[in-house]
């Protein structure tokens, strides 16, 4: 299962790391303010490294994230992060059209795949 979580966190590091060509960074932020445009991208850079660390972590060290109250906690943080992520996608995000409904779904991925080996284990 945690190799199901590492793929899915460096999927999303991947499609993060896509965002500059997708949304044509930074010239689609140019009517924004230099604050929000520094905020944007940070935090985006910020988010790719999260991902890439949990991943990572997945991989190396699997029997701590079960046996663990450490890795336990990490496996909660995360589930909680996407189910967070896949609310906000109602909140903010209510665009009817199929890359966001597959991105929805995904989001639901992450929350139960962090989730399954908590309550398996």
């Amino acid at each position: 299962m945690l190799v199901l979580c590492a793929l899915h966190s460096f999927g999303f590091a991947a499609f993060h790391a896509l965002f500059w060509r997708l949304f044509g960074w930074p010239a689609t932020l140019r009517d924004t303010t230099l604050a929000n445009r520094a905020i944007v991208q940070i935090a985006n850079v910020q988010l790719i490294l999260v991902f890439v660390a949990i991943g990572t972590l997945c991989l190396a060290f699997p029997r701590q994230f079960t046996s663990t109250s450490l890795g336990k906690a990490l496996l909660a943080s995360m589930s909680l992060f996407w189910l967070t992520r896949l609310v906000g996608q109602f909140v903010w995000l209510r665009i009817d059209r199929p890359l966001v409904h597959v991105l929805t779904g995904l989001f639901a991925v992450g929350a139960v795949l962090f989730a399954i080996p908590l309550l398996v284990g």
